[in-house]
This record gives structure tokens, sequence and C-alpha cells, in this order.
């Protein structure tokens, strides 16, 4: 394990050997607990980004959860990185027998508190907070709508009190999208899903299901910081975060990693994300060499990164 500095540095200050040990420290309490067990890491559906000049009258759209997803099998919910959720009994009571793709979700802005929720070793009564919101039935024929119809013509008949059937609104012409868009912005979401409903059942990025933000939003993998300077002298200045293979693939070499340093708090400089975390940071287009421009740290992410990012 190696703390990159920035080039400007010419020796390693006390104060900043204190923080690599204090980085060393994290990344050793950071080490995952053991999980409850694993799965073969599930091929799922995942996102590309919205493009104003796509055309999408006749689609569909719901809002984007910011929640943690999650693959019901018929008998266990799954992390899309195949770790099985330690659920409680009564939370699956009444789910169906047939594979299902959706969020665990708490409400709006509460992304952490569902992350801590979802991530303990035992089933406990906080679930009893969440919901699991489906978005997409797998390997049911058909489109869109009628995969969708399948589970909720199976709800009709059992209860399932804490399983919900996400609402796919239809567009009827572009501008609907952003309408919308600042509908959910307005009411505090993170952004909208725009999918094509005739399209069967697949998996991998899509171009027919895209995601709709103001600002758009990417994972990288942290390999470093640099000194921090003024009032963050002997804490973190920034992140070094290297994109991961399948994001932003026009890069190569040194490009391909990301000083991002906006968006930390004070906490987090003084106790940075361990070397090998996922972030997720937002950024406003691209500069002219590609690079993402103005990077600001958005959160830490404990559920896959890149190529497995919804």
């Amino acid at each position: 394990m190696t703390l990159i500095l920035s080039k400007h540095s010419k020796a390693n200050p006390p104060g900043l050997v204190r923080l690599i040990l204090k980085v060393i420290t994290v990344c050793i309490l950071a080490v995952p607990m053991p999980s409850l067990g694993a799965v073969e890491r599930p091929n799922i559906m995942l996102l590309t980004e919205y493009s104003n000049t796509q055309e999408v009258n006749g689609w569909v759209m719901s809002e984007k959860l910011d929640g943690v997803r999650a693959l019901w099998d018929g008998k266990q919910l799954i992390s899309r990185n195949g770790l099985v959720f330690a659920v409680p009994e009564w939370f699956i009571a009444g789910f169906p027998p047939f594979a299902l793709d959706g969020e665990l979700w708490l409400a709006r802005g509460q992304f952490e508190q569902t992350v801590s929720v979802v991530n303990q070793l035992t089933a406990h009564s906080g679930w009893q907070t969440l919901t699991y919101q489906v978005f997409e039935v797998p390997y049911q024929p058909g489109g869109l709508l009628a995969r969708l119809a399948v589970v909720n013509d199976y709800l009709k008949t059992h209860s399932a009190p804490y399983l919900r059937v996400l609402a796919q609104a239809p567009i009827l012409e572009n501008s609907d999208v952003q309408r919308y868009l600042h509908t959910v912005l307005a009411q505090g979401g993170e952004g909208v899903v725009v999918r094509n409903p005739q399209h069967d059942y697949q998996v991998g990025r899509l171009a027919s299901a895209q995601k709709v933000k103001l600002k758009q939003d990417a994972e990288c993998v942290v390999q470093g910081v640099t000194a921090g300077k003024g009032k963050y002298t002997q804490q973190a200045g920034a992140l070094l975060c290297a994109l991961p293979t399948g994001q932003f693939a026009h890069l190569v070499g040194e490009l391909r990693v990301l000083k991002i340093g906006s968006g930390l708090t004070d906490a987090l400089r003084a106790t940075p994300p361990p070397f090998g975390s996922c972030v997720t940071f937002q950024y406003m287009g691209l500069t002219q060499k590609g690079l993402p421009r103005f990077p600001v740290f958005l959160r830490v992410r404990n559920d896959g990164c890149g190529e497995n990012s919804r």
C-alpha cells in the first residue's frame, strides 16, 4: 500500500506521516466482515447516460431511487456483488417465487442510512424502515410493462407488505422528461430513469435504459491522497482516484487518475476513505481533453464500482 503525494510535495512532514498511519488504520478496520454467504455475481441491467438528443417519445419513465440495488432470486435477496443480505423473514414474507430486480429504499436523501441497515450481518428490526422497490422482472417474456404486470398480478392475490412496484409514467414528448426531472429534484430526489418498454429483458449496459440527471455521476477507486495545504495541513488535500474499466474508455494512462478535492468534508480530509474504496463523484460534462469537468466527491459506495454500477 502506498500513499501517492502531490507532485509538488518535497518531503513527508510528520503530520503527513500521521495521516498515512491513520489511512492505514482505516484500511485495516474497513476490511469487509464475512457475509452470510455469496452466490455467483448476477448479470443485471445497467443504465447509460441520457442525451438530450435521444428521442424517447413512447418510452416510460420512473424516479431513480437512491437506494441499494438488490436481486430477488425467488428465495433470497442478493447484492449486485453476489452477497446475500441478512433479511428478516417478515420482510420477504409474501415475495413471489420468481426473480425480481429492484432497490432497497428508505427515503429520498437517505442512502447512507439505507446502507447501514442492509449491511448488518444479522437480521434486525431496522429493515422495517425499508421497502423493496421493483423496476424489473427478469426472464419474463414480453416488454417491460408486460413483465411488470406479472408481479402486479401476483400481488393482487398475495400480501407482501414490503414489496412495491415502481410506477412507470408514459412519455408523450421529450419535454415530459425534463418536467418530471425538475419535479423529482424539487422533492429531494436523485433523478429519473427512462426506458424503452418494447424491448425484451436484457442485461448489461443498455441504450434502451438511461439515467437522467442535472449533473452526471460516475465511480472511481481511491488510490491515494495528496497533502493538504493551509487549513488542511496534515490532512488530505484531495483523493487520487482511478477510473474503473468501462467508464471513460477514451481516456488512457495518467488521464484515468482523477484528483477530487471538492466535496470532501473536514472529517473525510482528516480520515480519508480507505485505499481501494469505491466512491461516487459528480461532474458537469467533459473538458476538451475528455476529462470529467469539475469533479465533486459525493459519497463512498460499497456495492460495486464501474461496470457494475447502475
